[in-house]
């Protein structure tokens, strides 16, 4: 009851920033997932093919690392957090609003980056800035704050979900003709619309060039709406910042005649300054080093080989769990208006808010469950499930009820993946390696790499390699999961007494990010 009462009164004292805070993660979540539903009216926007508009994932994903490093320089205060969590904020409602006008898929990926640069930048200053206030209480809050990623990712497919258009821009038998679409699609970009028009044989919109006015206009309402959703998220950001006195640039400037005792203090010696002993708005932040800087550490030396096989497989695990929940999430609805499921638009729309409310779900029941079950039977659990939801989806490929099902099974079994990965990790390391870096890092390639690669395979060979693709990361997933096991086995146990010191908190605060 002491342990409650003390975190009821830090979330009496701090309730504004973390309501702030929590809001800025649902903007993650808005922009993570709308791609998905949104892509086969993106394709007929762009006039691209399924290749091409896959690189508008991968540079998102791309630039979500970088901003997620960028974000790290805004550590070190209060207002540079703030500023920084505002211009990222108000930066998503802009890529909302400019999409629409977004003809070229090149333009397309730019102005995705922009909006991925932004999502890393919320990602590491807003769990930093959680974990800083609450410290060793902030694991709830943390939880919390995942939940509004989820939630943000649940509802965006649901707001774009009326706006898709029914009609497709491109052949039904899209998979069979793989490569007469590619060269049509050339053809009508080198030839003009006009052209392309008057091409013989066909009663449907030519590949690659979408009907006018149709699909373009109603799919931009819901990027529109969902702009003026996450709007109020700056304005929350901004009132923040009005309330700590931040707004104005002069707030914090000395002023020009100083007093005697500042001009005593002007004058000494410098001496080391005490973090501790700063302002909260102007405390320095710790505990959360980048890749390059944790490969750096001395600890690291002379570790035996296990230290090292550790962080690899690990990492690799979570590479294809993670890859497997972005790649799903983006081309779910794509495979579902496919042959030989042809599932409705509107839908099929559904299945992405189905797999992100799952996991939401799944994010929420592993709290209590990871208090009675180890983390290693956690991974193993997620890891067999995962490859038999994607087996029983394979058997029953032509089934739309197998489909929704297995979509549901998958957000349960990949939403408490990436947490139980790092507590095991680290339970394994005592805390002494870079597991918190390595695995964030390699979870980001991941969703990365296999969402670019499902979308080439994908187009190359029609809607069933999906499913193939789910099947073999899952077995892979599960490999690198048995070597995890014996490099555990291998590896030396280390006493508790040689554990570094580490800032109270912030032990597995990376783990958040995801």
């Amino acid at each position: 009851m002491g342990c409650d009462g003390r975190v009821s009164e830090l979330l009496r004292r701090n309730l504004q920033p973390t309501l702030t805070y929590w809001s800025v993660f649902f903007s993650f979540g808005l922009c993570i997932a709308f791609l998905g539903p949104t892509l086969l009216d993106l394709r007929c926007q762009t006039h691209s093919s399924l290749p091409q508009i896959s690189w508008v994932f991968f540079s998102q994903q791309l630039c979500l690392l970088l901003g997620s490093a960028l974000g790290g320089v805004f550590k070190r205060t209060l207002a540079q957090s703030l500023w920084a969590l505002f211009t990222s904020t108000l930066a998503i409602s802009l890529v909302f609003v400019v999409i629409p006008f977004c003809r070229d898929v090149k333009v397309l990926a730019s102005v995705m980056a922009l909006a991925g640069l932004a999502m890393g930048c919320i990602d590491t200053v807003a769990n930093m800035q959680l974990v800083r206030i609450y410290q060793k209480d902030s694991a709830v809050f943390l939880q919390v704050l995942h939940f509004f990623v989820g939630f943000g990712a649940l509802l965006s497919p649901l707001i774009a979900d009326p706006f898709l258009s029914e009609a497709n821009c491109f052949p039904a038998n899209s998979t069979a003709n793989t490569t007469t679409r590619s060269h049509l699609f050339h053809a009508s970009q080198i030839l003009g619309l006009h052209h392309a028009k008057a091409q013989p044989g066909s009663n449907q919109t030519v590949p690659g060039l979408p009907p006018k006015g149709g699909t373009e206009v109603r799919v931009s309402y819901a990027f529109w709406i969902m702009a003026l959703i996450n709007l109020p998220v700056p304005m929350a950001v901004l009132f923040l910042l009005s309330k700590e006195r931040l707004l104005t640039c002069f707030s914090q400037r000395k002023p020009l005649l100083l007093p005697a005792d500042e001009l005593a203090l002007e004058t000494r010696p410098p001496e080391k300054e005490d973090a501790s002993s700063l302002p909260p708005k102007f405390q320095p932040h710790s505990g959360h080093e980048d890749l390059f800087s944790c490969c750096q550490r001395k600890n690291c030396r002379g570790a035996p080989y296990s230290f090292f096989a550790i962080h690899i497989t690990a990492a690799l695990v979570l590479f294809m769990t993670d890859g497997m929940t972005g790649a799903y999430s983006a081309f779910v609805y794509s495979y579902a208006v496919e042959k030989p499921l042809s599932v409705g638009h509107k839908v099929a729309g559904y299945l992405p808010s189905l797999f992100w409310g799952f996991i939401t779900l799944g994010r929420l029941i592993s709290i209590p469950i990871s208090s009675r079950m180890r983390p290693v039977t956690m991974v193993f659990t997620n890891v067999i499930g995962v490859v038999v939801t994607f087996l029983v989806l394979l058997i029953f490929s032509s089934n739309v009820i197998f489909l929704f099902v297995g979509t549901a099974s998958l957000g349960l079994f990949l939403s408490s993946t990436f947490p139980s990965m790092l507590a095991y990790t680290e339970d394994i390391l005592q805390y002494q390696g870079c597991a918190t870096t390595v695995l964030v890092t390699g979870a980001g390639i991941g969703e990365m790499v296999l969402q670019m690669l499902v979308g080439l395979i994908f187009q190359a060979q029609g809607s069933y390699s999906f499913l193939v693709c789910g099947v073999i990361f899952g077995c892979l997933a599960f490999t690198f999961y048995v070597l995890l096991l014996f490099f555990h086995r291998m590896h030396p146990e280390l006493s508790s007494a040689s554990t570094p010191d580490r800032p109270l908190g912030m032990e597995n605060s990376d783990y958040y990010q995801r």
